[in-house]
């Protein structure tokens, strides 16, 4: 075959073989659904369930560093805690043997017909899982398809002496060979392509075990670098999870060279089939390092501590729960923006709950960090409104689409209420304050029982929102009115004080009744909480 036409070939067919694995893995994942994030996030509470979600989530991901670069996300979101990673990490690594096994498998010649299956699947299978089925199928039928391009591409190549000389090098230096394995996994950002390209070449008879095994243990430590990446900028504890991926391969690989030669013995004795012994030795390694590590785990989260500790400074301000990581999984980050409005309407309540005290102490120094508070809830609400933006429109059901206007419509209801507080009830108090004036005996506790109304309110709001409650919804439109009702009365109340001529009704008149009329308005924002809600259950 031309020298041209060989590399074209290699370079197509690996190129095939990742995009196969992309389809695949993507396919698989749809097809899971939500569950595979609360299967990760429900079985951390035991190591060895960890494991086995870890692996079952891999197998369906097609990749380690895809969970990984998960539970980064995860970690950084606050779904979960470092310790609680360890074992799905060590179960990933588990799971990422099951594609390098099933490449091993002689099926190539099945490739055109998995393809064929899987777009008749797609096709047929409507928008439910059997579309998403179908992808996969389609994947897997690609990435079988490119072994078969490279296994013919190699056989003419093993006859190449300069190539078998090359090969041979790596065998006598085991650290080339994992550095060489380490980099081209990293560029690949997949172990089981670096590993398929292995496979095919101890296929070909260009690769022996001995040189094979040396490439196995680069790609172990190379799947680690996405991780990595993916955790540039996040937290701490996000980087704390690539770092524990990091040392649990290193250290595997550590032990294991001074053992190299009985442990290729061994994995020799497994099978006489050399692909096939490449594929074991993959998995004999992530077995070991799991069996090794597993029992550790707390220990070893204490040691990434101290590699990597806190950073001391004062805490900037800003986002908790917006990854970026997630927003591949809509459901997941609808989750975290809901999360993360869900903040910002804390911050809001603790403001509505104070402004009460403004009034009755005249507190400046309490309305100062009132207004500095609203600062928060804008940034919050501009973030979340970003981050949803960056959702992919058309890869939301029409459920997920309405879920998130509701959490972009609550959080613009937030930062209303929390303007209202900041630019009308605390000018309105400085004035009070300014002026040295009281509200009347009768005026202040009309002002007191609108408020309390209101934070109540208030309170069933957000419980509607966050539970996606019809019921709470409509006993929160029902109490606008009684609540409107009420400020008419108050109003009224204190008109009447006017006319029989009390001093403190007379001073403090205009500021009274801004004040209802404020908190009225505050009341209209938490109401518009229910009509997304009501108007979904209509539908």
């Amino acid at each position: 075959m031309n020298t041209t036409i060989a590399i074209f070939n290699i370079f197509g067919g690996i190129m095939l073989l990742l995009y196969g694995m992309r389809l695949a893995g993507e396919g698989l994942q749809r097809a899971a659904g939500a569950k595979l994030r609360g299967l990760l996030i429900k079985a951390t509470d035991n190591r060895f369930k960890a494991v086995g979600a870890g692996a079952a989530i891999t197998v369906l991901l097609q990749s380690s560093s895809a969970t990984t670069v998960m539970l980064v996300g995860f970690v950084g979101s606050g779904l979960m805690g470092l310790t609680q990673t360890m074992g799905v990490i060590l179960g990933a690594d588990i799971g990422t043997t099951l594609t390098v096994q099933i490449i091993a498998f002689k099926i190539y010649n099945y490739a055109l017909g998995l393809v064929g299956i899987g777009i008749l699947s797609m096709y047929s299978g409507g928008k439910g899982g059997g579309k998403d089925i179908g992808q996969a199928l389609v994947g897997f039928g690609f990435v079988f398809f490119a072994l078969k391009i490279l296994i013919e591409t190699f056989e003419p190549a093993a006859q190449t002496p300069a190539l078998r000389e090359f090969l041979l090098n790596i065998s006598k230096d085991p650290f080339a060979g994992i550095i060489v394995s380490a980099l081209l996994t990293a560029l690949f950002h997949s172990s089981a392509a670096t590993l398929g390209l292995a496979i095919t070449a101890a296929h070909s008879g260009l690769l022996t075990l001995d040189a094979a095994m040396p490439i196995v243990l680069g790609a172990n430590i190379g799947t680690s670098f996405t991780a990595i990446i993916s955790s540039i900028g996040a937290s701490v504890d996000s980087k704390r999870v690539a770092l524990a991926h990091v040392l649990f391969k290193v250290f595997g690989v550590l032990i294991v060279i001074p053992f190299l030669g009985v442990f290729t013995h061994l994995v020799g004795f497994s099978t006489d089939d050399l692909p096939r012994q490449v594929a074991n030795a993959h998995t004999f390694f992530n077995i070991a390092i799991t069996v090794l590590f597993l029992p550790f785990t707390v220990p070893f989260t204490n040691l990434v501590k101290f590699l990597m500790p806190e950073r001391e400074g004062a805490v900037r301000f800003g986002p908790k729960y917006l990854d970026p990581i997630v927003l591949s999984s809509p459901t997941l980050a609808l989750v975290q923006a809901t999360r993360e409005s869900l903040r910002s309407a804390d911050i809001v309540q603790e403001m509505l709950e104070k402004s009460i005290d403004v009034y009755e102490r005249n507190d400046l120094e309490l309305l100062e960090k009132l207004e500095e508070r609203d600062d928060d809830v804008d940034l919050l609400d501009r973030e979340v409104k970003l981050y949803l933006t960056k959702l992919s429109r058309e890869g939301l059901s029409e459920d997920q689409a309405k879920r998130e206007l509701e959490i972009m419509l609550f959080s613009d209801n937030m930062e209303n209420i929390g303007d209202v507080i900041d630019k009308n009830l605390m000018d309105i108090a400085r004035k009070k304050i300014k002026g040295g004036l009281s509200f009347s005996r009768e005026g202040m506790q009309e002002i007191r029982l609108v408020h309390q109304k209101v934070l109540e309110n208030f309170q069933m709001g957000v419980a509607a929102f966050t539970g996606n409650d019809p019921e709470l919804a409509r006993r929160l439109i029902n109490h606008k009115v009684k609540l409107a009702e009420m400020e008419k009365e108050f109003r009224q109340a204190h008109i009447n004080r006017l006319r029989m001529g009390y001093k403190e009704s007379i001073d403090t008149s205009a500021i009274h009744l801004d004040v209802l009329t404020n908190l009225k308005r505050i009341n209209s924002y938490i109401t518009n909480i229910a009509y997304p809600i009501l108007e979904k259950e209509k539908g």
